[in-house]
């Protein structure tokens, strides 16, 4: 017996989040129906259009934000003069997590993979050089993801950056290697912070 249309495409609009596969997409859908109230539905419709209208990435960094700036790039108490480099927001929000780091960041939006067609064009870098040039950067610090293109992305920035008289480090390695640094502890995510090396 097929689904009615209507849950099906439900079905299919949650299998579109990542990690969720058909049997769980299944279930949230039912879960949506049976257990949700129609206000607790609107609430939730109401989040997701609110979400897409406000956040927008920051101009200076492009980290997700609802301001015209970012809170951390809008934070004068922060250290300008280091730049730690991310794949993502999701890695923003758990180093922030950690409590460790204090200055600024630069979200490259993904990271160098030939295969999959992005290369350098596809990422923020164009106002990383950009703020690299103002010259009130001493640090940059790398901290892609433990991963095949998160190191191909470190390598090309470290090529690129070492005609610059800036200090280029690499976090260490407390994150395991293969992994993600939205799924580190934040423990690891310090640690791996300390004990960055020169790149």
């Amino acid at each position: 017996m097929q689904y009615p249309k209507s849950l099906e495409a439900l079905i299919e609009a949650f299998a579109r989040y990542p990690g969720v596969g058909r049997k769980t997409a299944e279930r949230y859908a039912m879960h949506t129906l049976t257990r949700l109230t129609k206000q607790d539905v609107d609430q939730f419709s109401e989040a997701l259009v609110q979400a897409i209208s406000a956040i927008k990435p920051c101009p200076v960094c492009h980290h997700l934000t609802d301001l015209e700036q970012c809170e951390i790039c809008a934070d004068t108490h922060r250290d300008s003069s280091r730049i730690m480099i991310v794949e993502n927001s999701k890695d923003v929000f758990s180093i922030e997590k950690s409590g460790t780091y204090k200055g600024k960041y630069h979200v490259l939006g993904g990271a160098l993979s030939p295969i999959q067609g992005v290369g350098p064009d596809e990422l923020n870098l164009s106002t990383l050089w950009q703020r690299v040039a103002e010259g009130e950067v001493k640090e940059v610090i790398l901290a892609t993801s433990a991963t095949q293109e998160g190191e191909t992305t470190a390598l090309y920035l470290k090529r690129v950056l070492s005609s610059t008289d800036l200090l280029v480090t690499r976090i260490g390695y407390g994150v395991p290697v293969g992994a993600n640094l939205e799924y580190a502890d934040d423990q690891t995510l310090s640690k791996a912070i300390e004990n960055r090396r020169v790149f």
